[in-house]
């Protein structure tokens, strides 16, 4: 039972905050009329979580994490790809519409998305490193494994409910200018968190 609830609150506790996989979940989801349709982001979220806290786990990502090229190369391709990322979804407030899905991102888009935004992201990975992967050294065995899926779990769950949410939100107000702000808000957020890897990645390097 300890290690179940232990990795529940912990995944919780990480998930929670807001960020750029929260933001483009939670705007697919707003933006669509079906769930159905928002359902390759979120699946595309939930499993690359699923892999980052395997492999965080597993001890794999501490190895690879050890290289400091790497941590820099992925502040970097982070930095430019989340600054284009929110340059598209801003441009997308011309192509949003509640009467034309297909107007807005396809399945092939939203999990290439998805997958940037879930590995792309060095913050995101090493959190999961540090703290979920650091946290599983107290287990051993058949308790590990409960801590590992309790974490994977309670992602799912999160990204289900975040793109329920959303939906909920685009369905109360469906109205155009009402899902351009949400395009727009989800814009600026991602150029923040830009921003901050770019800073991070200074940081590094000077």
């Amino acid at each position: 039972m300890e290690p179940l609830i232990h990795g529940m609150l912990l995944a919780f506790g990480l998930i929670l905050p807001l960020g750029v996989q929260n933001v483009f979940i939670f705007n697919q989801g707003a933006t669509h009329k079906k769930f159905t349709n928002a359902l390759p982001a979120i699946i595309t979220a939930g499993v690359c979580d699923t892999v980052l806290i395997y492999l965080a786990v597993t001890g794999v990502s501490i190895i690879v994490f050890s290289f400091e090229w790497l941590t820099l190369l992925l502040y970097l391709i982070g930095f430019f790809f989340l600054t284009y990322m929110g340059w598209v979804i801003w441009k997308d407030k011309s192509e949003v519409s509640t009467n034309q899905e297909e107007n807005l991102f396809s399945a092939r888009r939203q999990i290439t998305f998805a997958v940037s935004v879930s590995l792309l992201n060095p913050h995101a990975i090493l959190d999961t490193i540090g703290v979920i992967g650091t946290s599983s050294l107290t287990y051993t065995g058949y308790d590990k494994w409960v801590f590992t899926l309790a974490c994977i779990v309670v992602s799912w769950i999160w990204f289900i409910s975040l793109g329920v949410l959303g939906i909920k939100v685009g369905q109360i107000n469906g109205n155009r200018n009402f899902l351009i702000r949400i395009n727009q808000i989800s814009a600026i957020i991602i150029w923040i968190m830009a921003i901050y890897m770019g800073y991070k990645l200074y940081s590094l390097l000077f």
